[in-house]
């Protein structure tokens, strides 16, 4: 028996056919049902979050190591909420605060779908909103050119 992380991994024999083989077991855990903005009900999808973080991450020098522990934090977070159902603003806010950590550029790719900016105003306020909160560096300003 091998632990890979989460998973488990085990040889097995057959005792029939004396066949080998390897199982990967991991614990399944009970996670909340998901609250749509239209008020439907869904299971809990690891899988849409984990498209949602890769495609805000592509061609980014990202890990997949931290991709997976991106998600598992945000699993750990929801599951601390100790709900039966949580509404998808929640989840979505927790991979865009994630995302901030994580990556800038993946933040500002997830945030601006996520967000569904009607133009580009709504874009870079938020942007301004988000940069002013940190930090700023000295002689440090934010400025677009959007006129190309």
């Amino acid at each position: 028996m091998n632990q890979i992380g989460d998973i488990t991994r085990r040889r097995k024999v057959c005792h029939n056919c004396e066949g080998r083989f390897t199982t990967y077991e991991r614990v399944e855990e009970v996670m909340p049902s998901i609250i749509k903005k239209d008020g439907r009900i869904e299971s809990y999808s690891r899988d849409k979050i984990l498209q949602g973080v890769k495609k805000a991450t592509q061609k980014r020098p990202i890990h997949s190591e931290a991709i997976e522990t991106l998600i598992k934090g945000i699993e750990n977070r929801i599951q601390c909420f100790g709900a039966k159902e949580l509404p998808s603003r929640t989840v979505g806010e927790m991979v865009i605060q994630e995302l901030h950590t994580l990556d800038k550029v993946a933040y500002i790719r997830f945030a601006s779908v996520y967000r569904e900016f009607k133009d580009v105003d709504e874009f870079v306020f938020e942007l301004k909103q988000k940069t002013t909160k940190e930090e700023p560096e000295e002689n440090q300003s934010l400025s677009f050119d959007f006129s190309r």
